[in-house]
């Protein structure tokens, strides 16, 4: 298994390195036959406004499946302490999904596909703005998945939302959760005004992504 630290305004000394080491190789050695590589990155937030300036966020690559957790405090080892109970209860939920769909995987026979309107405006009358300065850029894979797989995704990246490309039309969707409820999906939309699918229909599985019919 391949364990790699880095640090944003700190210095990663010896002691750092081995507490992690401990507490990381701790919460993923029942889980190294699924597991293939480790990131940690420990961050110290130079903002005096912010309470848990100490951040730990670790990203586990296991099987072609990100699953990521991130917690801060105002102490780095408390951090990361707490970011290895956390990140080690989702490699538990995943390997659990893992053994149910082995024993329980039958081919479906049908899907439930929605006709749901498209939203014209994303934003209202707010303004678009990007952030000043891009503090970290990430670079991932992105093999084509089904709502239902990203929405599996959403839920062990740690993050209010998460992008894919969508097997059935091969362009990037964002699937992410909804402020009352439930999850969205946001689509790109061609020339005619329809989302890119071969009937024009948004196609969503009412069983396991629910509550998607608006943004």
């Amino acid at each position: 298994m391949k364990l790699v630290i880095q640090g944003k305004n700190i210095e990663i000394t010896d002691a750092i390195r081995e507490y992690v080491h401990q507490k990381i190789e701790k919460a993923v050695n029942h889980f190294q036959n699924i597991t293939t590589e480790v990131d940690v990155h420990l961050s110290v937030a130079r903002n005096p406004r912010i309470n848990s300036k100490q951040n730990a966020e670790v990203t586990i690559y296991a099987n072609g499946t990100v699953i990521r957790a991130q917690e801060g405090s105002e102490d780095l080892y408390a951090s990361i302490d707490l970011v290895a109970d956390k990140i080690q209860r989702q490699l538990r939920k995943y390997k659990e999904k893992l053994q149910h769909k082995k024993t329980h995987d039958q081919p479906k026979t049908g899907i439930v596909v929605h006709e749901a309107p498209v939203v014209e405006d994303l934003i209202g009358d707010r303004t678009p703005e990007l952030p000043g300065e891009v503090v970290r850029m990430k670079y991932f894979a992105m093999p084509p998945m089904t709502i239902e797989e990203a929405l599996e995704q959403l839920q062990l990246v740690d993050h209010d939302f998460y992008m894919f490309r969508n097997v059935k039309t091969g362009e990037i969707n964002v699937i992410y959760e909804r402020n009352h409820g439930g999850y969205g999906v946001i689509q790109p939309r061609n020339g005619n005004g329809h989302t890119n699918h071969k009937n024009g229909k948004t196609a969503h599985s009412a069983e396991s992504v629910a509550d998607k019919s608006t943004v």
